[in-house]
Parts: structure tokens; sequence; C-alpha cells
């Protein structure tokens, strides 16, 4: 009874959540829609019990950061060939006001969104509802099926594969180094899209609707 209640549950926040906010959130809803799931989530965290808080900030040293360096590098190379395929002669804006900009995304992007959302999709997830998908690579690989379908709002061949293989190698740091390497590798993911063009697929300002 209580693997249908789960169910149930799984399906309404990482399934019917996001197709709500695909469909009905208005531009500039994001954040406050990310702050709740946030809090939500900690709650459930908390609800299910047995979740050391302590593991949130454990597994610093388990990161290679060469590693995530060489992660980064591949990240923006990859986004900015997305760009040039897409967009012909493109080249990525370094006007002063944009230098700011990045220095100022590059500071709170870690913290206002790839914090949120990894405590949402790897913590969350892997403590309260990865026991119901058998085994661990069957977790990874609905863990970044549903990370990649909570980006649905944007309407985005690109953004929905590139968000898939996110995932999938953020709930694979998740599970093999702990929740600080997925964090940071999420982060730098998310800074390098955005220095490189990317915005323009991912901006929350690009929030659109099918209709």
């Amino acid at each position: 009874m209580w693997r249908a209640a789960r169910w149930a549950e799984f399906v309404a926040l990482f399934v019917g959540a996001p197709l709500a906010m695909a469909l009905f959130l208005p531009r500039g809803g994001l954040f406050p829609a990310l702050a709740l799931f946030t809090l939500g989530g900690l709650a459930l965290i908390w609800w299910t019990g047995e979740f050391d808080w302590r593991e949130l900030r454990r597994g610093w040293s388990r990161i290679d950061w060469l590693r995530m360096a060489a992660f980064g590098l591949f990240v923006g190379a990859t986004g900015y060939l997305v760009m040039a395929a897409s967009q012909p002669g493109f080249v990525p804006n370094t006007s002063p006001q944009r230098l700011r900009f990045l220095a100022m995304l590059w500071l709170l992007y870690p913290i206002l969104s790839a914090l949120p959302q990894e405590l949402i999709f790897r913590a969350l997830y892997f403590h309260r509802y990865a026991a119901l998908m058998g085994d661990a690579r069957t977790a990874r690989l609905v863990n970044a099926a549903i990370f990649s379908l909570a980006h649905l709002m944007y309407w985005s061949v690109v953004v929905a594969v590139m968000t898939f293989v996110g995932g999938w190698i953020f709930a694979k740091l998740y599970q093999d180094k702990g929740f600080p390497a997925a964090w940071v590798a999420h982060a730098i993911a998310g800074n390098m899209l955005f220095t490189v063009g990317m915005g323009h697929y991912f901006w929350s300002g690009n929030v659109v609707r099918p209709f």
C-alpha cells in the first residue's frame, strides 16, 4: 500500500508538477516556484526520516577538481558548438555589461539555481523515491528523465537532451561521490552554458508555452 502511495506522490511531484509549470507558469514565476519546491522537498526529506543532513556537506575531499575543470571545458565547448550550429555567425557577447552580468551569475547561480535543484532532484529523489526503482542504474535513468522533464517549460529539444545527459552525470556523481560533487558539477555546467551564450535556451525569461 505504501508503495502505491509513494508512486502516486512521485508522479505528482516529478511528472504532474513539471507539466503544470510548462503549461501554466507565468513569466517570472520560475524562481518562486523553485523556492516553493525546495521548501517542500526539504520537508519531505525530514518527513521521510533517517536522512543524515551532514551528508549535504560531506564529500568535498572526493571531488576530482581536474576532472571538474575538464568537464566544464567540455560543457562550454558543447554549448558553443550548439550555438554556432543553430545561429550561423554566432559570436559570444563580450561587452562590459555582459561580463559584469556573468561575474554576478557565477556567484549567484550555484546558490539560487543549482543548489535548490540538487536538493530536489538528487537529495530528495534518492532518499525518498530511489528504492521504488529497483537498482542503482534504473534509479539514475529515471532521475535523468525527470530532470529533463523538469525543463519542459522551455519547449526545446536541445534543452531536453542536454538536461537528460546532465541529469545522468549529476545522479552518478551523487551516488558515487556525494552531494557536493553533484552540486559543483551542476553549478559549473550551468555557468559554462550561460557564459558561451546558451542563456538563449536556458534563461528563465525564455519560459514559453506551446500555445
